[in-house]
């Protein structure tokens, strides 16, 4: 008996905590929250948080609030650090998760600036950067990292095609499967995800060597799918 009342008692004060933490978010004004309370989460994050946060898995702030402390997502913080993170984890940066990327659109005249084949005979492969005031497209993610590693400077984003659900993601924000038995149109290439346990599982049904993100691929592991 008394170990089912000490559970309760610890039920209600979790809901009472997280009712309380909800209400006090919500009692923050918009000004306040774009001026001071998201840049502050975001510097807290970037500096002091796992950078691997699913977002996704969250419905309820309050539980992404639970699961940081409770996980140690982060290194300890103050509680309005921590209050400053969780908006800017939430209110900002899922939203920005969330938002549909624009397709990638290739026109018929169009071809890869390294190998020179026409991009709209192969759409599962495309890929492309973009600059202020130009793009190309590539039939692939290695030609694509090929033109990127000679031209980086000035580049506003990078969009790929997840091999599962053929939607465009961010390029650079992805997970990539090096040396696997699926092959693109110019042979051995870089398979993107945007979710690493995609990336694992894709690696572990076909042979692949490496899941790796953009930003630690090499110019060398690139040249060398052309052996």
């Amino acid at each position: 008996m008394l170990a089912k009342n000490i559970f309760l008692s610890f039920v209600i004060v979790f809901i009472s905590t997280s009712s309380l933490f909800s209400q006090t978010l919500s009692s923050i004004s918009l000004k306040k929250k774009e001026k001071k309370i998201y840049p502050m989460g975001k510097r807290i994050f970037e500096k002091r948080c796992h950078q691997d946060i699913d977002l996704q898995n969250y419905t309820k702030i309050e539980v992404l609030q639970n699961d940081i402390k409770k996980l140690q997502l982060c290194k300890p913080l103050q509680e309005k650090q921590l209050q400053a993170v969780v908006l800017y984890l939430f209110e900002v940066k899922k939203i920005g998760e969330n938002k549909t990327l624009e397709h990638i659109q290739v026109s018929k005249d169009e071809k890869c600036p390294i190998c020179g084949m026409f991009i709209y005979k192969y759409p599962r492969w495309a890929t492309q950067i973009f600059y202020a005031q130009k793009h190309y497209s590539f039939d692939g993610v290695k030609d694509l990292l090929k033109y990127y590693f000679e031209h980086s400077k000035g580049i506003t984003k990078i969009l790929v095609n997840d091999y599962y659900s053929q939607k465009t993601i961010d390029g650079k924000k992805a997970y990539y499967v090096i040396g696997s038995d699926i092959y693109g149109p110019m042979g051995n290439e870089l398979i993107p995800f945007k979710n690493k346990q995609d990336a694992h599982t894709f690696y572990m049904d076909h042979r692949g060597s490496k899941v790796i993100e953009f930003k630690d691929i090499t110019v060398e592991e690139v040249y060398k799918l052309d052996e």
